[in-house]
């Protein structure tokens, strides 16, 4: 699930549901019980994902709210087909970063002059 890539980002490997919605409530409470400034850049990797559902939708906005109120990023990237028509059609694709893979994410947030 989590993993620390460095200080500065966390890497999650999500899993399909059931593990997928007990994985971002893990994250988001853990990065909710931080100081702002040592909250981590997060990477989602969802390459694993093939279906989210409203609940899913609203935890994915807390997870992001939580980093963005540390001024940090959240960055989803491996996302399926399936998993990207729901963004497209939810309007999240605006709403999210989003990346082909998990080295371009890493990359996007270690080169990024603001992170």
């Amino acid at each position: 699930m989590a993993t620390e890539w460095s200080d500065s980002i966390t890497i999650c490997d999500l899993n399909d549901e059931p593990e997928f919605s007990e994985e971002l409530t893990e994250v988001t409470n853990r990065l909710h019980d931080m100081e702002p400034k040592t909250v981590p850049h997060v990477i989602l990797n969802m390459s694993a994902v093939t279906y989210l559902n409203s609940s899913n939708l609203a935890q994915l906005l807390r997870l992001r709210r939580v980093v963005n109120d540390a001024s940090k990023k959240l960055t989803l990237c491996a996302v399926a087909d399936p998993v990207w028509s729901i963004m497209l059609l939810t309007g999240l694709d605006k709403v999210f970063t989003f990346v082909p893979d998990k080295a371009l994410a890493i990359a996007t947030v270690q080169l990024d002059p603001e992170a």
